[in-house]
């Protein structure tokens, strides 16, 4: 991203009511039942840290709170009369607040994969209001010291990880290692320094306000890799052209989302999470943590390690949706192809089948009264043609159509793909698909490389790994160096 995208806007007059009429956050304060909205949504998926939940279960605990909040109402006029009640605080039935909810954007409602019942859950919209909600409430403590120390922490980070001269890193690397070795030296001599109770509660806040703020940004996240998923189906629903333009497009757009900012950042973040040296570490520093007496510790705060983890697994799912509507796309072009030979097949076969029972007559049917007779002498002798001269040539005359489309179509044999990874793999054995090119090159351009991909067959499997990235290069006669690059997830070839 430029240093321009990183501007700050200004927020005029006008950009203020552009972000009044279109900001789904400020819609969320702006409506009539705002506190019921805040109050339900925020404590059932944020504080919970749930994903997406089926509509049963929510209007459930929904209906459950309409009930509490109603109640509380109707037991302040018990000394009223029942005809005098006023009316419920909230009428309306649980799911007609989720619809209106979904309707005006703070609820995703969508259909989950192979489920039936309709899902629902928070958008980074709401989740922006409810954290400026949150911001409002008095806190008891405010600490600045953990916070600067982490901004001094940051600037020297990026100071050093910039610096190019040797002989600065150095420096600063032995600057380090002295603080460290006095360090040392003073707990040796038994001068150990501990935090006191105001650095311990000043720490601890910022650790839970960063915690918190790390889920919330996980949705942000995982709407802008649903953009882009969204924006594949698009492509795949309205394209005409051929297959091998639109699997680059779509590999393009896989690559652009690994190799961004926001994605290389995630997955970076994803990675640290997998490792199961950094899980023990954080489940023991969060546990050690629990036990001191000078903090009142958050029960979310304990867990927040699997809440990171559940947050980015649902994160990670949407990025390989994307790469699945890729083998979907190419499974529906197979069976939309497979159908229409089928449906041939079958027409050949029922008009044979008519053509048995009722078979057409042998000779030709004449519909006159009788047989016409024609003696030989009546018939003119041969006279030999007079020569005629045919000018071919018309002014104004179109080009004749090029044919050569007509030949150009690719047909490729999945049979010979497999019997090239039988003849380079030995049973119960794996290679790369670039190994697999390397020794068999492709002949047929990209047709041939989504041949590979698309491979159902009962001893050889094809496997995508999207955490790594792969290059083949294949012959093309119209670029000027001969050669021509496809990007792809790592892709594994196994035999059974």
């Amino acid at each position: 991203m430029s240093v321009d995208a990183h501007r700050l806007m200004v927020m005029d007059h006008d950009s203020l009511e552009r972000l009044r009429e279109h900001s789904a956050a400020w819609r969320v304060l702006r409506a009539d039942n705002a506190l019921l909205i805040l109050s339900f949504l925020g404590s059932f998926f944020v504080d919970d840290n749930r994903g997406a939940a089926p509509v049963s279960q929510i209007a459930a605990a929904l209906d459950d709170h309409l009930y509490d909040l109603n109640t509380r109402v109707d037991l302040g006029r018990t000394g009223e009369a029942a005809a005098d009640r006023a009316p419920l605080r909230y009428p309306k039935e649980a799911t007609s607040y989720l619809d209106d909810w979904a309707a005006a954007g703070m609820l995703r409602r969508f259909y989950p994969q192979q489920l039936e019942e309709v899902h629902f859950e928070v958008t980074p919209a709401f989740e922006k209001a409810y954290q400026w909600v949150n911001s409002l409430l008095t806190r008891p403590f405010v600490g600045t010291e953990s916070r600067l120390h982490t901004v001094v922490e940051l600037l020297r980070q990026i100071a050093h990880g910039t610096e190019t001269d040797p002989q600065t890193r150095l420096a600063e690397l032995h600057r380090r290692r002295a603080e460290i070795d006095a360090e040392i030296a003073s707990v040796e001599a038994g001068d150990v320094a501990i935090l006191d109770e105001t650095g311990i509660r000043d720490r601890y806040q910022q650790l839970s306000t960063t915690a918190r703020d790390l889920l919330a940004d996980f949705r942000e996240v995982e709407a802008n890799f649903r953009q882009l998923d969204r924006s594949a189906r698009e492509k795949i629903a309205a394209w005409d052209g051929a297959k091998g333009e639109l699997l680059g497009d779509l590999i393009g757009t896989r690559s652009q989302i690994a190799g961004s900012d926001q994605g290389r950042s995630f997955q970076a973040f994803y990675d640290f999470l997998l490792s199961h040296a950094r899980q023990e570490e954080l489940a023991d520093l969060l546990a050690k943590v629990s036990t001191l007496d000078s903090i009142v510790v958050e029960p979310r705060i304990q867990t927040i390690h699997h809440d990171w983890s559940e947050a980015a697994e649902r994160t990670q799912r949407t990025v390989r949706q994307i790469s699945d509507q890729l083998r979907r796309f190419l499974d529906d072009q197979v069976w939309l192809e497979n159908r229409r030979v089928l449906d041939l097949v079958r027409e050949i076969e029922s008009l044979a089948l008519a053509a048995r029972e009722d078979p057409p007559a042998a000779g030709i049917e004449i519909d006159l009264p009788g047989i016409e007779i024609a003696l030989p002498f009546e018939r003119p002798l041969y006279k030999v043609p007079a020569p005629v001269t045919v000018d071919s040539h018309v002014e104004g005359a179109k080009q004749a159509a090029d044919a050569d489309a007509l030949f150009t179509q690719t047909y490729i044999d999945q049979a010979r793909l497999v019997a090239n990874i039988r003849g380079l793999l030995s049973p119960r054995t794996e290679a790369d698909l670039t190994d697999v090119v390397s020794l068999y090159p492709i002949e047929q351009g990209a047709a041939e490389i989504v041949g590979y991909l698309a491979i159902t067959d009962d001893e050889v499997s094809v496997e995508m790994d999207e955490s790594e990235r792969s290059v083949l290069e294949y012959r093309d006669p119209n670029r000027p160096d001969g050669t021509k690059r496809a990007r792809l997830p790592r892709v594994t070839v196994k035999r059974g």
